[in-house]
C-alpha cells in the first residue's frame, strides 16, 4: 500500500479543512515547499496537493506554490484542484506533475476525463468526493445526487490510474477512514483505489490493508492526524509495506 501526505493550498500555506469548509482552515506550514521536503525526507513515495482556491473558483490558484513544490520534489507528485480543461491537464503535466487529480469535471463533464485519460493513459486520476456516499463538487459546496460508487463505474475502462475515495465526512476530524467505502469502490471497479478523509491513527492503514479476500485499497491519503504528530511516518511506512 503506498501513502501519500497530503498538502492542501488556501492563499498559497500549507493547510487543513474540517469537511472542506474553507472558513476552518488550520495553517500548517507557511512554506508549502518546505513541507513537501519534510515527506519526502520522511521516506513518503508520493505526495498529494490539492489547490482548495482553484477547486472554489474552476482554475488553479497557487501555481507559484505548486511551482515551488515540484521544484524540490524528488518523488512523483499528484495534484488536483479546479483543473477542468484539457490545456489545465497539459500546463501541469509540462510542470512534472506525475499524475493529475480530476474532481468536479469527472461529474459535470465525463467527456473530458475519457479524452484526458486516451491523451494521457495511467496519469489522470479521478477524485470521488462523497457526502453520505454521493458525489460533492466544486469545492464541496455543491451536492449531487449520484453515487460515487456509480460515478466510478463510468470510468472503469478508459485506462483512470486511480480513484481517490473521499468520506468528506469524516474529513479533517481524526474520526477514522471509511474503510467500507473505499471497500464497496475498489471491488466494484477495476481501479486502484485511494483512500482519504479522516485518517487518525496507523491502524487506519492496518484496517485498509486487512480487507481478506477483497480487492485490496491501493493506497491512503494522510492530513490532520500526520501533521499532528498522531501518526508517526516511519510507523506508518513500516505498516503500508509489510
Amino acid at each position: 500500500m503506498l501513502l501519500y501526505p497530503a498538502i492542501d493550498l488556501k492563499d498559497g500555506r500549507c493547510v487543513r479543512l474540517v469537511e472542506g469548509r474553507m472558513d476552518d482552515a488550520t495553517i500548517f506550514n507557511e512554506d508549502p515547499s518546505e513541507q513537501a521536503v519534510r515527506f519526502q525526507t520522511a521516506g513518503f513515495p508520493w505526495i498529494h496537493v490539492v489547490d482548495l482556491d482553484g477547486a472554489i473558483e474552476g482554475e488553479q490558484r497557487n501555481a507559484g506554490a505548486i511551482a515551488a513544490i515540484l521544484a524540490c520534489a524528488v518523488v512523483p507528485v499528484q495534484v488536483g484542484g479546479g483543473v477542468r480543461t484539457m490545456s489545465a491537464v497539459s500546463y501541469c503535466l509540462d510542470a512534472g506533475v506525475s499524475r493529475v487529480v480530476i474532481g468536479t469535471a469527472a461529474l459535470k463533464n465525463p467527456a473530458f476525463v475519457r479524452e484526458a485519460a486516451r491523451e494521457w493513459p495511467e496519469r489522470i486520476a479521478v477524485a470521488l468526493d462523497a457526502r453520505d456516499e454521493k458525489i460533492a463538487v466544486s469545492g464541496w459546496v455543491e451536492q449531487s445526487e449520484i453515487l460515487a460508487v456509480d460515478l466510478a463505474a463510468r470510468f472503469a475502462d478508459i485506462g483512470v490510474a486511480a480513484l481517490i475515495v473521499t468520506d468528506i465526512r469524516r474529513d479533517g476530524l481524526k474520526t477514522g477512514v471509511n474503510v467500507d467505502l473505499a471497500g464497496q469502490i475498489a471491488d466494484a471497479v477495476p481501479i486502484p483505489v485511494i483512500a482519504s478523509g479522516g485518517a487518525r491513527s496507523v491502524a487506519d492503514i492496518a484496517a485498509l490493508k486487512a480487507r481478506q479476500g477483497k480487492r485490496p485499497i491501493h493506497g491512503v491519503i494522510l492530513g490532520r492526524a500526520l501533521y499532528e504528530g498522531d501518526i508517526n511516518p516511519a510507523e506508518a511506512l513500516a505498516i503500508a509495506v509489510a
